[in-house]
């Protein structure tokens, strides 16, 4: 990542935050009218493929821990059990209910929830667009900056396990593959990001990808 970060005298995270919350920032609400989701590797699937109905509002959490060696971002593997997405890499969230207001509050209850990280560790930095999936989601990803590395559990009837990875790897195009798979006799194209026995793959990756088109490319 080399290419991206300048090493200017700050430290690697703090230049990535900095980058980050600055760009974001900048384009404030242009963000909501900027179209990112699934459907922009599958032009012919439309934002809502299986939507029965007004798309469900949800919203997932971007934890960015500065660490001395560079920012981590904190990923979690969803429990085997899950009727959906069993198994699989996310961030941290789940549909925004009523009493939560916002998508910030949202992204900060589900990530206590499941991964036991208190607000008070978190310092939100900010919004990327919405992120539309196949299954009718309209996402918000809340991109959030932790100072130190806090003491996480995971919640065993929703999270497998916590994990980091170095956000350099995360924004690096030379590790987005897009990869595909037939589902119900269509071909539909995802990003990818594997990294060591972690498949970080669909919804995540896209989401990781936005961050890298909105901040990075």
């Amino acid at each position: 990542m080399t290419s991206i970060f300048s090493h200017s005298g700050e430290t690697l995270a703090d230049e990535a935050i900095r980058s980050i919350r600055s760009r974001l920032t900048a384009l404030g609400s242009a963000l909501e009218g900027r179209d990112t989701g699934d459907h922009i590797l599958n032009p012919g699937m439309g934002p809502y493929a299986r939507a029965k109905g007004a798309p469900k509002d949800a919203a997932v959490l971007i934890p960015i821990i500065r660490d001395s060696d560079g920012p981590h971002v904190v990923l979690t593997q969803r429990t085997p059990h899950l009727s959906s997405h069993a198994g699989q890499i996310a961030f941290p969230g789940g549909k925004i209910d009523h009493n939560d207001g916002t998508a910030e509050r949202a992204a900060l209850r589900e990530a206590e929830e499941e991964i036991g990280l208190l607000s008070s560790d978190v310092q939100l930095v900010g919004r990327l667009s919405p992120y539309l999936t196949g299954s009718g989601y309209r996402i918000i990803p809340v991109v959030a900056e932790l100072a130190e590395r806090p003491l996480l559990r995971a919640n065993p009837d929703e999270v497998d396990d916590i994990f980091e990875v170095p956000l350099p790897f995360l924004m690096d195009p030379a590790n987005h593959q897009t990869q595909s798979l037939v589902w119900n006799g269509q071909r539909r194209y995802f990003y990818a990001m594997p990294y060591g026995k972690r498949h970080i793959w669909g919804v995540t990756a896209g989401i990781i990808r936005s961050l890298y088109d909105t901040v990075f490319a």
